[in-house]
């Protein structure tokens, strides 16, 4: 397995998947601003760093192959912060992922990144944030996984997906387990060819779309 770098280790996704991927057997290396909130996890093969992602993390990197970017503000935080977590923490961490040679940065985006003008909500500063991280991704040369979850719910994971955003806006959701679960797959499997992929809870599995 590639030694994996998560960044956000200690959200709620972030920690699901810290968690899924050290019992696939990955070696994780978890990126904390506060390492206590990981003191639960117990695994010879996790390593935490801490550090808070508004200043230099690169040492973070060292030795990883593959990246997990899921660091959010939070829907509750001014612009001013999703600015320096949800575009600049990330163009910083794909530029250190270059320096670094990572051969893989699986990104945790947003349904409506991609047009944020389309979307009237107060959230659109994150929606602008994201789409700008993401283009820095698709621009930086290196291989991609961009996940645009749908409104994230806290239900138990079912594993099951769907890849195609629903008419209604309402069906448009998906449990944060379910990103956790997806998370995992994509960098236990780590897909061929870059790709962005919108994930909502639904009724297939992950490999029916990634294989």
């Amino acid at each position: 397995m590639m030694k994996t770098l998560i960044i956000g280790a200690t959200g709620q996704i972030g920690k699901m998947t810290t968690q899924k991927m050290l019992q696939t057997g990955h070696q994780v290396v978890a990126l904390a601003r506060n390492k206590d909130k990981l003191a639960d996890i117990h695994s010879p093969h996790l390593s935490v760093v801490e550090q808070d992602l508004e200043n230099n993390f690169s040492h973070a990197f060292k030795d990883c192959e593959l990246v997990i970017f899921t660091a959010g503000s939070g829907g509750g935080t001014s612009a001013d912060k999703t600015m320096l977590i949800d575009l600049w923490a990330a163009v910083k961490a794909i530029n250190y992922a270059k320096q670094h040679s990572v051969q893989h940065f699986i990104m945790v985006s947003s349904i409506g990144a991609d047009a944020p003008d389309n979307i009237e909500s107060s959230i659109k500063p994150y929606l602008v944030a994201k789409h700008m991280a993401d283009q820095y991704l698709l621009s930086s040369g290196l291989k991609y996984t961009i996940l645009r979850p749908g409104t994230l719910l806290n239900e138990p994971a079912s594993k099951r997906f769907s890849f195609k955003r629903p008419h209604s806006r309402a069906d448009a959701v998906i449990s944060r387990e379910n990103v956790a679960e997806a998370l995992n797959f994509v960098a236990t499997e780590s897909p061929n060819d870059s790709i962005i992929v919108e994930l909502f809870d639904g009724d297939s599995k992950l490999e029916s779309f990634f294989h």
